[in-house]
C-alpha cells in the first residue's frame, strides 16, 4: 500500500467510523497532502509504509518548519491564525499515524513528541441583545422576493432563538418540524452526527409554521431552507445576506451567522442560565469549550470597567493637594 492509499483509507475511517464532517475531512486532506508533500522532497522520494514507520523527530520538525516560514510570507494571515492552522495540520499528522498503528500495523514513535504550536483561543464576540434582536426582520426586508423574505426571516431568526450552527440549520428538512408542534423541541443533528434536542421559542416556532405554510414544495423530504432552484440553500447565500445586512447597519466583519449562535449562548449566561445547560442546547462536547463565554463576559466587564470607572483612566492625573 502507498502512503497516498492509507491517507485515502483514513479519510474513508474518519467519515465513515469517526462520522467527522465534511469540512474536517476537506482539511485533513488537504493538510495530508502537504505532508506527503514536503515528505517527497525531504526524503528524496515518497515514502511508502516502511517508509512512514522511519520518519524522524527531526523530520517532522523540518516539516513544521517549513510551515512556520510558508505562513510567515503570507501577508492575510495574522501570526495567530497561522498557529492554530499549524496546531490543526499536527493534528492531522497525529491522528493519520494513529490510524496507521491501529490498523495498519505501522508505528512511528516520534509523531507522539511532536510539539503542537501554541495558539490563543479567540473569544466568542457576540451582537448586543439589541441587534441581535433586529438581525432576522432587517435581513429579511433585504430580501429580494416574497418567498425569500419569510425564508430569511425564519432562517436567522432560528439561528438566534436556538443557537444552531449555520449548517445545523440548513441541513434540516420539513419532516424536522414535525414532532415540534407537540413537543416544542427540534431534533439537531451535529458535529460528529451527533443528535441533541432544541427547545424552540414560541415566537421562533410561529416563524417556522408561517414559512412551512409558505414553503414552494412543502413534501417531508424537501429542504427546510430551499434556495432559488429548489435545492437546499448554500450557507454562502445566509452569510452573503448578513454581510450586506452588517455594511448596512456599520458594524464590523466578526458579525456572521455564527456570531448568532455567540449571542445566543452569551445572552443566556448573562441572564443566569447554568453553563452545564448551555454546553446542552449548543451540543459541545467539552463543558472547556462552552467555558469561553464566561472568558469573554470578564473581558467585557473589564472593558467596561477600564473606560467607564475615574480610577481606571490611565491618562488622569490626581489633582493638586489631593491623595491617590
Amino acid at each position: 500500500m502507498t502512503a497516498e492509499e492509507a491517507v485515502q483509507k483514513f479519510l474513508e475511517w474518519m467519515a465513515t467510523e469517526k462520522r467527522a464532517s465534511p469540512l474536517t475531512i476537506d482539511a485533513y486532506r488537504a493538510d495530508l497532502a502537504r505532508f506527503l508533500g514536503f515528505m517527497s522532497e525531504h526524503l528524496d522520494g515518497l515514502p511508502d509504509m516502511a517508509g512512514l514507520a522511519r520518519i524522524s523527530l527531526r523530520d517532522f520538525r523540518a516539516w513544521l518548519a517549513q510551515e512556520q516560514s510558508a505562513a510567515s510570507r503570507t501577508r492575510q494571515s495574522t501570526p495567530d491564525r497561522a498557529a492554530r492552522t499549524r496546531a490543526r495540520r499536527v493534528s492531522a499528522v497525529r491522528s493519520f499515524f494513529r490510524y496507521l498503528a491501529r490498523r495498519q500495523g505501522v508505528e512511528n514513535p516520534a509523531v507522539a513528541l511532536l510539539a503542537t504550536p501554541r495558539s490563543k483561543k479567540p473569544l466568542p464576540r457576540p451582537l448586543s441583545v439589541t441587534d441581535a434582536k433586529a438581525v432576522p426582520e432587517d435581513i429579511a426586508e433585504l430580501a429580494h422576493t416574497p418567498m425569500a423574505r419569510q425564508r430569511d426571516g425564519a432562517l436567522f431568526l432560528l439561528l438566534y432563538g436556538c443557537g444552531l450552527r449555520i449548517s445545523e440549520a440548513l441541513n434540516l428538512n420539513i419532516a424536522d418540524l414535525g414532532p415540534l408542534t407537540s413537543s416544542g423541541v427540534l431534533r439537531i443533528r451535529g458535529k460528529g452526527n451527533k443528535e441533541r434536542l432544541v427547545p424552540v421559542l414560541p415566537a421562533v416556532q410561529q416563524a417556522l409554521e408561517a414559512w412551512r405554510r409558505q414553503h414552494p414544495s412543502p413534501a417531508p423530504e424537501s429542504p427546510l431552507f430551499p434556495g432559488v432552484r429548489g435545492g437546499r440553500l448554500q450557507a454562502g447565500v445566509a452569510q452573503k445576506a448578513m454581510r450586506e445586512w452588517r455594511a448596512l447597519a456599520g458594524l464590523p466583519d466578526h458579525v456572521t451567522p455564527h456570531a448568532l449562535r455567540h449571542s445566543f449562548a452569551t445572552h443566556l449566561m448573562e441572564g443566569g442560565a447554568d453553563l452545564r445547560v448551555i454546553q446542552e442546547l449548543l451540543g459541545h462536547a467539552s463543558l472547556s469549550t462552552t467555558q469561553r463565554y464566561t472568558l469573554a463576559d470578564e473581558a467585557r466587564l473589564l472593558d467596561v470597567w477600564s473606560r467607564a470607572h475615574p480610577r481606571a483612566q490611565k491618562t488622569a492625573q490626581p489633582r493638586e493637594g489631593t491623595r491617590d
